[in-house]
């Protein structure tokens, strides 16, 4: 029997949960060594005065079992707002149930019902399994794109 989860808006309680899995996820992409997180950051970045991310969580049998960590972007091609999943995590336990699959389609019909021109994610170039799972739901793994990132003393540098 399919597992019928509870798909939530994440609340300020849910916080440690998140961060746990954060963690998890880290781990599972062996990018532990980039973890500098903390509980506070990410409450007042979801539920401060100007949140600028947004989380849905799964429930199953009352535990939050998985997440969805998104914010907007924005598409001067289409100049139309975008949606940009940042995180989507499942518990290794309950993989392969659906709740991803769930948790996507929840943030599809977020982007679709406000207009917005797109809905974007990363993935691993190693992950073969999250990639065939994406093309599965029809997303098109972009070839000729990659990921600029400047980060710690980089970021001093540039902005110096």
């Amino acid at each position: 029997m399919p597992i019928v989860p509870v798909i939530r808006n994440a609340t300020p309680a849910d916080v440690p949960a998140i961060l746990a899995m954060v963690a998890e996820l880290a781990e599972f992409e062996k990018l532990t060594h980039l973890l500098d997180m903390s509980e506070q950051r990410l409450h007042d970045d979801l539920f401060g005065a100007r949140p600028v991310i947004y989380a849905v969580v799964a429930e199953v049998d009352s535990g939050v079992q998985a997440f969805a960590l998104y914010f907007e972007n924005y598409s001067t091609f289409l100049t139309r707002r975008g949606l940009y999943l940042e995180d989507l995590y499942v518990r290794p336990a309950l993989r392969g149930q659906g709740l991803g699959k769930t948790l996507l389609k929840h943030l599809a019909k977020i982007a679709y019902e406000r207009g917005y021109g797109r809905f974007d994610w990363s993935v691993l170039d190693w992950n073969a399994n999250a990639i065939s799972f994406y093309q599965s739901l029809g997303a098109d793994v972009l070839p000729d794109w990659r990921i600029c990132r400047v980060t710690g003393d980089a970021l001093a540098r540039l902005a110096s």
